[in-house]
């Protein structure tokens, strides 16, 4: 049985999602290193992550995770290596020996997609401080969107408390709905991720391991999962072709105060 949150250390450690292709993204570049506002998306991500003062940084590569490696060499981050794209929850789950072998963190784990350059280093802050004020097993990111498709979705229960999340693909129609969406962002506890990554299943649609189905999975456990609602729409935007590419390129050079890309 993990240790419960209550005995949570005060260190965050970050596994940022690195190993993806990006099919439409066209060539065969890595995804994350497909560069916005002059740099690779991934280094965003990365510099977002040891703002919030993350320690260690771990990328999981798989994709041409030479160019990966090469790229983000002088980042002070350490590699892990997904030889098979068997989702999230096998992305995560293969890092346990890097995380948690040598080093022995013991604390919490903040888990990025290291597609998602727009993420905020306060918003990681509140994410972390939520997670041990509340003494949870997991704390999730949620924002609202007019068009949510794509997306999990945040399914509460009556009380307003979380229940789940639910991949668009296999969501019912009620649930496809939903305009409160996971947008990538969570910390949890380090020994209840791993205890429960063990044991998760495949998903019966995809036969993909979900990272997304553990905080429902704590949830049953009696665990506490919160919340943290009303990161920017804009926070989110995702990049999956060159067009999206093009829009979050301007939102950060936006915010930099640099000259709009030509």
């Amino acid at each position: 049985m993990p240790t419960p949150p209550d005995n949570q250390s005060t260190q965050t450690a970050a596994i940022i999602l690195a190993a993806g292709k990006g099919t439409r993204m066209g060539g065969d570049l890595p995804k994350v290193l497909h560069e916005v506002a002059g740099r690779p998306m991934v280094h965003w991500v990365i510099d977002a992550a040891r703002a919030a003062d993350a320690t260690p940084i771990i990328l999981v590569v798989g994709y041409r995770e030479d160019l990966v490696r090469t790229a983000c060499a002088d980042m002070d981050v350490a590699f892990v290596t997904q030889a098979e794209q068997l989702g999230t929850g096998h992305a995560v789950a293969v890092c346990e020996d890097a995380l948690t072998g040598d080093t022995g963190h013991a604390g919490d784990t903040l888990v990025l997609a290291g597609d998602g350059p727009l993420i905020r280093t306060e918003v990681l802050h509140q994410l972390i401080d939520t997670h041990r004020d509340t003494k949870s097993a997991a704390t999730l990111a949620t924002a609202e969107l007019d068009d949510p498709t794509g997306y999990g979705r945040i399914v509460r229960d009556d009380e307003g408390h979380f229940d789940r999340i639910v991949e668009h693909k296999n969501a019912t129609e009620t649930q496809l709905g939903i305009t409160e969406v996971y947008p990538s962002y969570a910390v949890f506890d380090t020994a209840a991720l791993f205890a429960d990554l063990k044991v998760l299943p495949r998903n019966a649609v995809s036969g993909e391991y979900y990272l997304t189905t553990v905080p429902e999975r704590l949830r049953e456990q009696g665990r506490t999962v919160s919340l943290v609602p009303g990161v920017p729409a804009e926070d989110i935007l995702s990049i999956n072709t060159p067009e999206q590419r093009a829009a979050v390129d301007a939102v950060l050079r936006n915010r930099a105060g640099m000259e709009p890309c030509s």
